[in-house]
């Protein structure tokens, strides 16, 4: 059961977060593509803007995807952590905790899920057991 869990737990973040992603670097499920999503960077002082916007897009897809899979599950933690505290220290931080007022709350939660799952392993049902075992 408990790789079962692991699986849930990596599907619903990581594939929540391939999506965040997506929207950054598509314009995919309703977001604003690379462009966009630079002007608002740069509108809050994230230059250059486009450039944030896609190593940010690049770190939500690629590590959502790795993570969700659970292939090279650590290397998949790392890009969506370091992505979380990136826009907890420019963007949440200075809202306070609670996501109702644009805190932090939130993407503190992933990072913990996040580093959970890489620091107890991806469970049976991922790519890394299947090829790493």
């Amino acid at each position: 059961m408990l790789s079962l869990g692991l699986l849930i737990i990596r599907l619903v973040v990581g594939l929540a977060l391939a999506a965040h992603g997506a929207q950054k670097l598509f314009g995919w499920f309703g977001g604003y593509g690379l462009k966009g999503t630079g002007g608002w960077m740069e509108s809050i002082g994230i230059k250059p803007g486009y450039t944030m916007a896609l190593l940010a897009g690049l770190a939500e897809f690629a590590g959502g995807l790795l993570f969700a899979a659970g292939l090279f599950t650590e290397i998949g933690a790392i890009l969506i952590a370091g992505t979380m505290l990136v826009a907890i220290l420019k963007v949440h931080l200075q809202n306070g905790f609670w996501v109702t007022a644009n805190g932090y709350e939130f993407n503190l939660i992933l990072i913990a899920v996040v580093v959970g799952v890489a620091l107890t392993g991806a469970g049976e049902y991922s790519l890394d057991y299947l090829w790493l075992k």
